[in-house]
C-alpha cells in the first residue's frame, strides 16, 4: 500500500483488548501507541499475552506499528536527573517496541534548557542517544524516529534544516530515522499550503538523504503558518487545508510511508479524519 493510514490508539485496558477495537472502529491501516504514561517516568512491564496478541494480529493483518515515547524526554536538558530519565525512558520504549512487533518509535528532538548553546545541547544528545542506538541489533529492532517540534522556545529541531545537524551528532547511525508532523513543521514556520509541501519534502530528502522518512504525523493546524504553537485541527479544517495532504502523498519520499493521526476530537471524528486521507490517497 503506498500510504497506510491510521491514528493513535488508546491502550488503557489492555494493548490488544482495547487497541486493536480502537483500531477497527477508526479504520486503521497503521496505528501508533504508548508503552507508557507520555507524560511521566514511569517504565511498565508488559502483558506478555496482550503483546503477543497485538504482534500477532498486527503481523497477521499487515497493519504497521509504532511507538510514542513519553514527551518528557530531553536529551539536550541542562537538569542530569532529566537527562538520566530521559535514558531510562527511551531505552523502555526501544525495548517494549520490539517486543510489540514497532516498526520505529517515536521521540521529540527536545530544546537546550538552562540558556546553554545549542552545540552543547547536541552534544549531549550524541553522549546520551547515541548509545541507545548501538544497542539495537537485532533485526526485529524498530527504528528511532526523530520528530521535530512546532519551533517553540529553544528546540534543538524544528525547520527541515535543523535535522541535519541532529543526524550529524547521532553519526546518522542506520538505525535512525524522521517522523515528520505536518503541523509542527508548518507551525515551525513551513508553509505547507500551494507547493510548500512538496518543497518541504525536497528539503527533508536533501537535508537527511533518501529513506530516512518513516512516518508521518498527518494533523491539520489550529493556528498560521509560522505561530509556534503545536495546535492540532482535523484534516482539513485548519490552516494546511485538505489538498496539500494529496500532495504529500504523490511525494516520491512518501512512497510506503505510513500517515497516523493525531487529531482532535471522539473516534467518530478520527474515522472521518482517516477516511478522508484514504479519500485523498486513492
Amino acid at each position: 500500500m503506498r500510504n497506510p493510514v491510521g491514528g493513535h490508539v488508546p491502550v488503557a485496558g489492555g494493548l490488544a483488548a482495547t487497541g486493536l477495537a480502537a483500531a477497527r472502529e477508526m479504520g486503521a491501516e497503521t496505528v501508533q501507541v504508548f508503552v507508557a504514561n507520555p507524560r511521566g517516568w514511569a517504565t511498565p512491564a508488559g502483558n506478555p499475552a496482550q503483546d503477543a496478541a497485538f504482534r500477532e494480529h498486527c503481523a497477521a493483518e499487515g497493519i504497521p506499528v509504532y511507538v510514542h515515547a513519553p514527551y518528557l524526554i530531553n536529551f539536550g536538558s541542562h537538569t542530569a536527573a532529566t537527562v538520566e530519565r530521559s535514558v531510562e525512558s527511551l531505552r523502555h520504549s526501544l525495548r517494549r517496541g520490539r517486543a510489540i512487533g514497532a516498526r520505529g518509535v517515536v521521540v521529540h528532538t527536545g530544546s537546550a534548557t538552562g540558556g546553554r548553546p545549542r552545540e552543547e545541547a547536541l552534544a549531549q544528545v550524541r553522549e546520551h542517544v547515541l548509545p541507545l542506538l548501538d544497542e539495537l541489533t537485532h533485526d526485529d529492532d524498530p527504528f528511532l524516529l526523530l520528530e521535530s517540534t512546532a519551533g517553540q522556545g529553544s528546540s534543538l529541531c524544528s525547520m527541515t534544516w535543523d535535522f541535519g545537524p541532529y543526524f550529524e551528532a547521532l553519526d546518522a547511525h542506520p538505525r535512525l530515522g524522521v517522523c515528520l508532523d505536518t503541523c509542527h513543521a508548518f507551525a515551525a514556520g513551513h508553509d505547507l499550503t500551494g507547493t510548500g509541501m512538496h518543497k518541504t519534502l525536497d528539503l527533508l530528502v536533501e537535508t537527511v538523504g533518501e529513506g530516512r522518512l518513516k512516518l508521518i504525523h498527518a494533523n491539520d493546524s489550529k493556528d498560521v503558518a509560522g505561530a509556534h504553537k503545536d495546535r492540532h485541527a482535523n484534516i482539513g479544517a485548519g490552516h494546511i487545508g485538505d489538498e496539500p495532504f494529496r500532495e504529500l502523498m504523490r511525494h516520491p519520499a512518501t512512497e510506503g510511508v505510513p500517515l497516523v493521526i493525531e487529531t482532535p476530537g471522539p473516534r467518530e471524528q478520527h474515522a472521518r479524519d482517516v477516511a478522508l486521507l484514504k479519500s485523498l490517497r486513492d
